[in-house]
């Protein structure tokens, strides 16, 4: 992925509803949901829910496919997949183990007495 491509696939995410768009598209997977349904799960209106599929779209994120008369939106996993790889590519000078999240340490047990 180029720099252009990853900014414009950032900048179509850094919005409140696009995200929210997007996310719920991830959830559903490659069967992806119909613009009616993305609407309701998000009450938002649907010349709002155009808009930003539109955005969505045009940074490649997202895709529409004709099911008869329904427009499916998909999220284009593999345009998802690029952008998850340019960002983490060469992570900590190429030792992606040194960039590992510490472990999780939970509340210590109380020992029985």
């Amino acid at each position: 992925m180029e720099i252009l491509a990853a900014v414009a696939a950032l900048a179509a995410l850094a919005h409140e509803g696009r995200l929210a768009i997007y996310r719920l598209l991830v959830e559903a997977g490659p069967a992806g949901l119909t613009v009616g349904v993305i609407a309701k799960k998000l009450a938002m209106p649907g010349a709002t829910l155009s808009f930003h599929l539109a955005q969505l779209q045009h940074a490649g994120l997202v895709a529409a496919r004709r099911d008869g008369r329904r427009l499916i939106q998909t999220t284009d996993f593999a345009r998802m997949d690029e952008l998850l790889g340019y960002l983490t590519d060469n992570c900590c000078g190429g030792n992606p183990a040194a960039c590992a999240p510490p472990p999780k340490i939970g509340p210590k047990k109380k020992s029985a007495k």
